[in-house]
């Protein structure tokens, strides 16, 4: 039995003005609004001066169009343009276009991804109480902390060093960077990212871990 149609490559283009692919952003940033996150970026974040003079013009909602993209899932700064289909530029003002987004991003150093840090240990507190992400009656909340490897390339890649990973059981040496992530989880509550540090990839598992649980 063989398919009687032939299929060519396609794309599907998202152009409808009226409808909108991911509603539930809308109270996820009504959230980030009501803790202050804008402001928290406006105060903690600047990247003085930048190689291209509109990088650090309006960087709170150049940032936040960030976190709304990565809240649906984006994972390149092309994929941030999902934030501008449809009916989303009617809900939300001030969304950048992915191209503005990646000027003000290839800016960014170690040192603005501390800041970046500071915000998030900020502003946590706030979103726990306000949307219930953790408990706030005493109850024990765990942490979880993770050392990880992610791939980097190009020779410019600023922090991108060789360190060990093992794929599919073996060991090698691969460039990329390789972040300190803690978790924070307790019953009837999903897991929440509590802190996340960038760090070179030749840098040990556990370097860094205690200064992450007393931060």
């Amino acid at each position: 039995m063989k398919v009687s149609h032939t299929f060519s490559a396609t794309s599907a283009i998202f152009d409808d003005d009226n409808l909108v692919s991911h509603a539930g952003l809308v109270p996820v940033m009504a959230v980030a609004e009501s803790t202050g996150l804008a402001s928290s970026l406006g105060d903690r974040v600047d990247l003085g001066t930048t190689q291209v003079a509109s990088a650090g013009a309006n960087l709170a909602p150049k940032l936040l169009t960030v976190i709304a993209g990565l809240c649906c899932g984006a994972d390149s700064i092309d994929d941030l343009g999902m934030v501008r289909s449809g009916g989303h530029t009617r809900l939300f003002d001030r969304v950048y276009a992915p191209a503005t987004i990646g000027q003000t991003l290839r800016e960014f150093t170690p040192g603005h991804a501390r800041a970046l840090n500071a915000v998030m240990t900020q502003t946590l507190p706030a979103m726990c109480a306000t949307a219930g992400l953790l408990p706030a009656d005493g109850s024990r909340v765990f942490v979880d902390i993770d050392s990880l490897l992610r791939p980097v390339y190009g020779y410019q890649k600023e922090g991108g060093s060789y360190g060990h990973a093992k794929i599919a059981g073996r060991e090698l040496l691969r460039k990329g960077l390789s972040p300190l992530i803690s978790t924070l989880s307790a019953p009837g509550h999903p897991p929440v990212i509590g802190n996340a540090w960038l760090r070179a990839g030749r840098t040990a598992s556990g370097n860094g871990a205690a200064r992450m649980i007393a931060e």
